[in-house]
């Protein structure tokens, strides 16, 4: 594609020579059009992208060194090469004030002038190119910075209310977008899910990988921004965000669902079922209607491709709500390590289960044993299972079994909890202080939950859920906030450059590291220095 030149000079047949006797065609350029002064130019400038500026200095209504003026204020981006009859060496000075490429005195030597503008196109390529890389890595850590985001507020471990340091600069627009919400889960319960249990973790860890970028191959054919969340072994969550809501219908929903689905059947070689949120979502809503559909998807075996969720639940008989309800606060007390919790809820499943008929028993059952499948699971994701007694559960719930049976399993759970608590507190202290050490020895590298949470042994999950409870922040403001202190000390107290900072404290982008101390500190590294560094406190 040729790039455009814009002629700007009062004398025609100036421009009419440039025209004809310049190879623009050879050079990439197509002549754009031509202008007798600045204003005519700057016209011109404003309603369309040039790349390159042949410019006379001496010229009515507005000069030559006046319109490069403000085409540099005005940041237009086009590079400039001035012509003139003049040879004042204060001219000369100006432009190259203003960035000039080049400066040539008339008449007009033609052969130089292609070269000059042969050499300056190349060299503009060059940098355009570098740019647009320099982009697309940019828009790639933004997009890995936001996924991490997201995962806090799916999981309720970050308030977007709030707002806050972390969500300035472009984060902020992940608060003011609205999203569909689609999670795919492996199902558990199929013949399949069996071998899987008794995966090496290399092999559970590339399989996963497999599946994010099925599932992202299949998203850019939709070319709607999105994102692929892995929220813990076997099940994701899709974000796709909607500019407009007529864009992101029910209807469209479940089709870019079952599409979904699809590419994981022909890809992956375990079964998967999917739910989508009824409606379109603010981020403040993300949290609960992740977890609503969580616990729909655990309660209800898998009937139908896509299940619709939503925060309704008039279809549902009274006896039903109820085991909703207990099954729920049941898996956020499992999900907590609280065992009395957990027996407090058994209680009221087994009063439930006591007064209901024989035939609303036998309805129930189907759900409640997918829902204990799941919650052996987050067990597993917590580490609160010896591989024993993993084994002994799973060989339970792959038989029929009776009201009875189902409760001496929840009791099992329990007390598998139980043995674990004994030391949880103690045990989950030395883990996050061994964590504490390794980010501290660590913070020059690109560090992520799943390296962190391998480090100590746990699932990414337990392991975010863990360190939010222990610090008070999540993994991602924990890490930045270490980074740029560590940063704000190295600008304050030495003379190392802001790219080397840059590096120390896990920035391989210093674009990048620019973006987040501004947003951190409300300066930029230059101006930090020049406050607090060394050479400012002389200069006070």
């Amino acid at each position: 594609m040729n790039g455009k030149v814009l002629l700007v000079d009062d004398e025609p047949h100036i421009t009419r020579n440039l025209e004809k006797v310049i190879p623009w065609e050879m050079l990439g350029l197509t002549v754009a059009g031509v202008a007798r002064n600045g204003l005519e130019a700057l016209e011109r400038l404003e309603s369309e992208p040039i790349d390159l500026v042949l410019c006379d200095i001496r010229m009515p209504l507005m000069d030559g060194l006046e319109l490069v003026r403000i085409i540099r204020e005005k940041d237009l981006g086009c590079d400039i090469i001035m012509l003139s009859g003049y040879q004042d060496f204060s001219y000369t000075r100006s432009a190259i004030q203003y960035g000039v490429k080049d400066y040539m005195l008339k008449p007009i030597p033609y052969d130089e002038l292609t070269g000059v503008i042969a050499r300056i196109m190349s060299a503009r390529r060059s940098r355009i190119k570098q740019e647009n890389e320099e982009k697309q890595k940019l828009g790639k850590i933004f997009d890995l910075v936001s996924e991490k985001l997201l995962y806090d507020i799916l999981m309720d471990y970050a308030d977007p209310g709030a707002g806050g340091w972390l969500y300035e600069g472009d984060e902020r627009r992940l608060l003011e977008r609205r999203y569909v919400l689609i999670v795919l889960d492996m199902d558990i319960g199929s013949e399949k899910a069996k071998d899987w249990r008794g995966w090496e973790d290399k092999e559970r860890k590339l399989w996963n990988f497999a599946v994010c970028n099925v599932l992202r191959d299949q998203l850019r054919e939709t070319g709607l921004r999105h994102a692929v969340i892995q929220m813990r072994d076997g099940e994701w969550c899709v974000l796709i965000a909607c500019e407009e809501t007529d864009n992101c219908s029910l209807d469209q929903t479940q089709q870019w669902a079952i599409a979904l689905l699809s590419a994981l059947r022909t890809h992956v070689k375990l079964a998967f079922y999917a739910a989508v949120y009824r409606d379109v979502l603010s981020v403040e809503k993300l949290s609960s209607a992740y977890k609503q559909i969580q616990l729909c998807m655990m309660l209800s075996p898998n009937t139908q491709e896509v299940m619709i969720v939503s925060s309704d639940r008039t279809g549902l008989s009274q006896a039903n709500q109820a085991i909703f309800d207990i099954s729920g606060q049941m898996a956020a007390a499992i999900k907590r390590g609280d065992a009395p919790g957990i027996e407090r809820e058994l209680g009221s499943l087994s009063t439930q289960l006591q007064n209901m008929s024989e035939q609303s028993r036998g309805r129930i059952m189907p759900m409640l044993h997918y829902f204990m499948l799941n919650m052996v699971r987050e067990l597993k994701e917590m580490g609160a299972l010896s591989k024993e007694n993993e084994d002994r559960l799973w060989h339970k719930l792959d038989h029929r079994f009776a009201v009875k049976d189902l409760l001496a399993v929840i009791r099992q759970v329990t007390a598998a909890l139980g043995e674990r608590s004994l030391d949880k507190k103690k045990q989950s202290e030395r883990l996050m202080r061994e964590v504490r050490l390794f980010l501290e020895r660590n913070l020059y590298r690109d560090l992520s939950v799943e390296e962190a949470a391998t480090h100590v042994g746990l699932s990414p999950s337990y392991f975010s859920l863990l360190f939010k409870q222990t610090f008070g922040v999540t993994f991602i403001e924990y890490v930045t906030r270490q980074r740029m202190e560590k940063a704000k000390q190295l600008l304050s107290e030495t003379q190392t450059s802001i790219t080397q900072i840059a590096k120390e404290v896990g920035y391989a982008e210093r674009r990048y590291f620019t973006k987040v101390f501004i947003k951190y500190t409300g300066d930029n590294p230059s101006d930090f220095r020049s406050k607090f560094g060394i050479a400012g406190r002389q200069h006070e």
